[in-house]
Order: structure tokens, then C-alpha cells, then sequence
């Protein structure tokens, strides 16, 4: 007599769990949100979470090559920062072209403001950003969030998922503080800005 789909997970042990969760983040590559492992394991968010969070620890804490992060709701599985120098020996890591100072000024106000307006950004800049915006987008660092409120309803910009894994940051609260007297308010308005 053969299982269901259900029975045969709500069998599982934590070790098998964890053995498709790897089996999964492997394959996709990419982060995979905490909803759809929950389902592909037939655990409840909560549950699944916590074995998330505890694999997570077993992995950071063992002798291996890989980690397990959390980026805002997602999960991906990452070779350890550590073990970099021999990934990059095999030659064929694919690399992402640089980003040129206006990105990384572009993408620092971004992150900091969010949302934030195109008005905003080159106010702050002093310069149009245009194609720089257009470049972090193609980049997936950057997506359009809707739009402002004020006259002409101008796209809010928010970073992404990309941002915070390329980075290297779980949360945009994972972003360095930045210290009171390195801004002019005039220039870059605080609210919103994490500070010491």
C-alpha cells in the first residue's frame, strides 16, 4: 500500500529534514523563501524556522564548507567566506562587472532612504541618475516599490534580496550605523537612517 505525500513527510526526522532542505538549497541556488520550504517538508512556518535556524548553526559550527543564510524571509545555502581563495582558483566562478563610485552612491542612498524617490537620490547626488538607476535594476540590487504620494507619483526604490546576499547582509538593519557627524541633515535627511 503506498503513502500519501503527507504521511510519508509527517514521518520524517529532523536529520531527513534537514538532508532535503540541503538537497533543495543546493539545487535552487538562489534564496528560497521560508514558505515554500515549509511546504516542500509539510511543516508549519514555525517549525520549519526553527529547524532552519538550528541547521543553520550546525552548519556554521561544523567543519564544513557551507553555510545555511537568512535574508529577510528567505534562505540560501552559501559556501563559507573563508573557503573564497579556492573557489576562486577554479577559474569559472561567474563574476558581475563591478560597480563604478555613482552606483555604490546610488545603492548606499537607496539602502539608507528606503523608499526612495529619483528626486531624492539626485538631490542628494547633485547629479542625474537615470542610467545609474537603470544599471543597479538590470543588477537585481535595486527594484521599483510603488509610488510616492507627492505630485507627479514618482517610483519609490527599495534594494532587494540580491543587495543583501551580494553584501552579505541578513536584514537592511544589518547595515553599518552611520555616525551623526558624518552627514550634513541638509544633504541627507535623518529619519529613516540607522545611527549610533
Amino acid at each position: 500500500m503506498r503513502m500519501g505525500k503527507e504521511n510519508w513527510q509527517a514521518m520524517l526526522t529532523i536529520t531527513e529534514i534537514e538532508c532535503i532542505l540541503e538537497s533543495v538549497l543546493f539545487t535552487a541556488g538562489d534564496p528560497v523563501p521560508l514558505e515554500k520550504l515549509a511546504d516542500i517538508c509539510a511543516q508549519d512556518k514555525k517549525t520549519m524556522q526553527g529547524i532552519l535556524e538550528n541547521y543553520a548553526g550546525h552548519l556554521l559550527n561544523s567543519a564544513r564548507g557551507l553555510m545555511l543564510r537568512e535574508m529577510e524571509g528567505t534562505w540560501q545555502l552559501c559556501t563559507k567566506p573563508a573557503y573564497a581563495d579556492y573557489i576562486i582558483q577554479l577559474g569559472t566562478v561567474r563574476k558581475t562587472p563591478g560597480l563604478t563610485q555613482a552606483a555604490y552612491e546610488t545603492l548606499s542612498i537607496i539602502a539608507y532612504r528606503q523608499p526612495a524617490t529619483r528626486a531624492v537620490i539626485e538631490q542628494i547626488r547633485g547629479v542625474s541618475s537615470d542610467s545609474v538607476l537603470l544599471k543597479l535594476q538590470e543588477k537585481n540590487l535595486i527594484r521599483e516599490a510603488g509610488r510616492d504620494d507627492t505630485p507627479g507619483k514618482p517610483f519609490l526604490f527599495v534594494t532587494t534580496t540580491e543587495f543583501l546576499r551580494a553584501f552579505g547582509f541578513n536584514s537592511i538593519r544589518d547595515l553599518p550605523k552611520i555616525e551623526m557627524d558624518e552627514l550634513h541633515e541638509t544633504e541627507f535627511p535623518m529619519e529613516n537612517l540607522p545611527v549610533d
